[in-house]
């Protein structure tokens, strides 16, 4: 059996800003196994740097390379792996990395796809839209934009001091478009009167506006604002997204694979969410287009219920790393059935040209 990796650095069409940064690059990890005959891929979505999660990509690859990669040894099925390395707390991306790849292998030893091989599988996935903090005019552009393309929800990011002018000036001109907030953890508590502010703009939920890690005060502020919550960087685990339901600290869940270890723990969220009588949606991590295929598997499950952050990668990336990357027509995006796995095309000579450093895995 074969494992290598390729740290990959993509230039980003545009800088994408939120209250912790811009990006103007995406620094991934991508993993290929070969055996039997198959070769899967995957991507881990840490990054560089530390912000959105404490996991960065040297984390990750020590988690990996010093404790992970040997429990794929005989190729377990994704749970069991799971099961194997749950002695290890947290450092859920470098898990969910190893784990997809795992997905990938099974599906297409299966031959099926692998928004069949999870099952409850529609054939299509529902996008939303994420845009950045920009200029005022820069906004609505894009949103302009994604209007006319069909997209089925807008978020806009926003940061404190901006919250109030990046959505009226939104609702001036567009008062009908299904609309959210994400706030990147950026207010505490104390800023509970600016959030009140906030319900004026009829908005679908706001994302994880206090702590990143935070259940108590966010089921304290739903009792106090009319806008629903959605959490994201709080919910790590099925576990979590039970507790969070239970003291009504969301009613909506951005679930991202590669920050609850995975689709298994992800498929659990989101059944949580609909016994719960919430909604659950498949959040981005700007993927290429291999990390951004196991997203589209996931938003194509009958219990994903809202649109995601799932625009196609052309938005992001003027060259991706697949061949064949999603299209979005009259507002879905079709999911091939006949492909196994994850259902792409690698481009080698996109990899190679975006590769910093790569190697193998000795297991």
């Amino acid at each position: 059996m074969e494992i290598s990796y390729y740290i990959v650095r993509m230039p980003l069409k545009n800088p994408f800003t939120t209250s912790f940064g811009t990006d103007i690059y995406r620094e991934s990890i991508i993993f290929r196994l070969s055996e039997n005959g198959i070769t899967a891929y995957s991507e881990c979505v840490s990054d560089h740097d530390p912000f959105y999660s404490y996991e960065d990509n040297t984390t990750a690859m020590h988690i990996i390379s010093e404790y992970l990669i040997k429990s794929l040894k005989n190729l377990p099925e994704p749970e069991e792996f799971l099961k194997s390395v749950s002695y290890i707390k947290g450092h859920n991306m470098a898990k969910a990395a190893l784990e997809m790849l795992l997905y990938d292998y099974h599906a297409r030893l299966n031959k099926k796809s692998l928004a069949d091989y999870l099952g409850q599988n529609r054939g299509y996935a529902i996008p939303g839209i994420s845009i950045g903090i920009d200029k005022i005019d820069k906004m609505l552009e894009r949103i302009d934009e994604a209007v006319k393309m069909g997209y089925n929800r807008i978020k806009v990011k926003i940061k404190k001091g901006l919250e109030n002018e990046i959505l009226k000036s939104i609702r001036d001109v567009y008062p009908d478009i299904s609309l959210s907030a994400d706030a990147n953890s950026d207010y505490t508590f104390n800023d509970i009167e600016l959030l009140k502010s906030l319900d004026r703009y009829n908005l679908v939920y706001i994302e994880q506006p206090l702590c990143y890690d935070d259940l108590i005060y966010h089921s304290k502020l739903s009792r106090e604002i009319s806008t629903p919550i959605c959490l994201d960087e709080s919910i790590t685990s099925s576990k979590r997204a039970e507790k969070a339901f239970e003291i009504g600290a969301c009613s909506v869940i951005n679930i991202k694979p590669g920050r609850v270890s995975g689709l298994t723990e992800s498929i659990k969220i989101a059944r949580i969410a609909m016994e719960n009588n919430g909604h659950a949606w498949v959040g981005g991590m700007l993927e290429t287009g291999i990390g951004r295929a196991y997203n589209m598997a996931l938003a194509a499950n009958n219990l994903i219920d809202y649109p995601g952050d799932t625009s196609p990668n052309a938005r992001y990336y003027s060259e991706d790393l697949v061949k064949n990357p999603f299209t979005m027509d009259n507002g879905i995006i079709s999911i091939d059935l006949k492909r196994p796995g994850t259902g792409i095309d690698v481009d080698s000579n996109a990899l190679k040209k975006y590769t910093i450093d790569s190697g193998k895995f000795e297991i």
